[in-house]
């Protein structure tokens, strides 16, 4: 029984490694393609197949896309994840921590609600708030998207860094307390410091989404003022003809800054993902 169970075992553990080698290829591939493909000209694509490898590795393709209005859409894309991004943290810290705190019915319904928001399909969405940005008139602008952002996002960002905040102990309030600190100092010095796992989960969670998001932005803007980066590709497609390999150059850089992102802040998105799913 105990070299059967072994060897059950044994390709148990051969077919997670397979499963897990299949799910790598399926995911790096199409970033190693768009990358391989940003360095290739328009022309190799047909002489030589879409899946060859370049003939020169060539930055022709990154000039023109830098001396092109790249540069306007990266701004606008920046400046609306750094205020959406701000306003979510803001919001969703304080709120998560009263939730955390306030144990009561009223407390626990409202976080329903909050909870049964992220079932809210965006799209329902989009002709409301076409309309109240028309009315408050910030069509067009960087803050019309921004509300929106926040109004989206917040909801799992709340669920998530109440579920955190409930797992650090209360004794330490009890003791600050003691020690004469204010309700807004123990937030300050002790929860919000205890919390950054679990902010930084929500930072860099709302931050890959915000950066990718399209429908917003292909609704509530239409002039380049306000664009941001997933509507720079349709700049840079031609009217009758499509130039792959600009468009994978376009693709390739927008998506390094998110890569950074998650490099620098991977340690404690694990951290505060795992101290979540336990304590919560």
């Amino acid at each position: 029984m105990n070299n059967k169970r072994r060897k059950t075992i044994k390709w148990s553990k051969w077919m997670v490694l397979l499963l897990a080698c299949i799910w790598a290829f399926i995911t790096i591939f199409p970033f190693f393609f768009m990358v391989l493909s940003s360095f290739k000209q328009s022309s190799e694509m047909f002489m030589n197949g879409v899946f060859s490898l370049p003939e020169h590795f060539s930055l022709a393709n990154y000039a023109e896309v830098l001396e092109r209005r790249f540069g306007i859409y990266f701004k606008n894309s920046g400046l609306t994840l750094l205020l959406s991004l701000v306003g979510i943290l803001v919001i969703s810290s304080l709120a998560s921590y009263v939730f955390a705190r306030l144990e009561s019915k009223w407390t626990n319904r409202l976080l329903a609600v909050v909870v049964a928001c992220m079932s809210i399909p965006i799209h329902i969405a989009f002709i409301p708030v076409f309309i109240l940005t028309q009315k408050f008139h910030t069509y067009d602008t960087i803050f019309g998207l921004v509300g929106p952002y926040i109004a989206f996002y917040l909801p799992i960002s709340i669920f998530i860094l109440s579920g955190f905040m409930k797992g650090i102990p209360k004794e330490l309030e009890e003791a600050a307390l003691i020690d004469g600190c204010s309700y807004y100092q123990i937030f300050a010095r002790i929860i919000l410091p205890l919390s950054k796992p679990g902010i930084a989960t929500i930072a860099i969670y709302d931050s890959v989404y915000i950066w990718n998001e399209f429908s917003f932005a292909l609704i509530l803007t239409s002039s380049m003022k306000s664009k941001t980066l997933p509507l720079a590709i349709s700049d840079f497609k031609g009217e009758y003809t499509m130039n792959v390999p600009l468009i994978m150059t376009v693709l390739t850089l927008c998506a390094i800054p998110m890569i950074i992102a998650f490099c620098i802040g991977q340690d404690k998105l694990v951290k505060g993902m795992m101290a979540g799913a336990v304590k919560g």
